[in-house]
């Protein structure tokens, strides 16, 4: 199990900030200040210049002579996040068939049931919630802190399209009953069987949103 930590004011405003900019708030080509930037999260330059120092070095932002310009996520960006999530989250899953608790695996049971609860309903926030939760919960569940923070960076990148993708209701129930074989394979610790599912899930994410027209 990972250890939490404190989340600092820094910390908070540049998950914020990260956020909003993958979200879309802040297209790609926009052009902020520091003071529209203070203004918006309301809190004071030091905080926001931290946090700004680590977006730039995720490449998400690139400080100019003309103020912080939103990179965000390319099409290529994109291509390469999926690779590498192909490669790396399907050992996520072999691990954890092998190392989770019946606690851990209750956990990941009732995010997956929320997360079919949800579609019928059309709640594409909720669904999408539950989506990410349930890939966070493979990584924490591996027991490997080093999948967890390369995932959980390349995993948050891609939001903003699989808010779009969670939105095609069609696509929302095939990723949910990939999920759910996930889960299966995992519960029954058959480690090779949750990795290959794992692998598919990721790449048919991958093709149905490299699929769509991309910003």
């Amino acid at each position: 199990m990972l250890e939490h930590k404190t989340i600092s004011l820094s910390e908070q405003v540049f998950d914020r900030l990260e956020t909003e900019i993958l979200s879309g708030k802040y297209p790609r080509g926009e052009i902020l200040t520091e003071m529209k930037l203070v203004q918006d999260m309301g809190v004071s330059r030091t905080p926001i210049r931290e946090a700004l120092r680590r977006l730039e070095q995720e490449h998400i932002i690139e400080m100019t002579t003309r103020g912080i310009l939103i990179v965000g996520v390319t099409h290529k960006d994109l291509e390469d996040i999926f690779n590498i999530r192909i490669r790396i989250e399907g050992m996520c899953s072999y691990e954890a068939a092998k190392n989770i608790t019946e606690e851990e695996l209750r956990e990941l049971r009732e995010t997956l049931e929320l997360q079919e609860f949800y579609i019928p309903k059309g709640d594409a926030d909720r669904i999408k919630i539950m989506d990410s939760k349930f890939h966070q919960l493979l990584y924490r569940f591996s027991g490997s802190s080093v999948y967890y923070d390369t995932l959980m960076p390349l995993h948050k990148k891609v939001q903003k399209y699989r808010r779009v993708s969670v939105e095609n209701e069609d696509r929302a129930r095939q990723s949910a009953r990939e999920h759910r074989a996930i889960y299966e394979a995992i519960a029954a610790r058959d480690a090779a069987l949750a990795e290959q599912r794992t692998v598919e899930h990721i790449k048919n994410a991958m093709d149905h949103i490299l699929g769509r027209e991309i910003d």
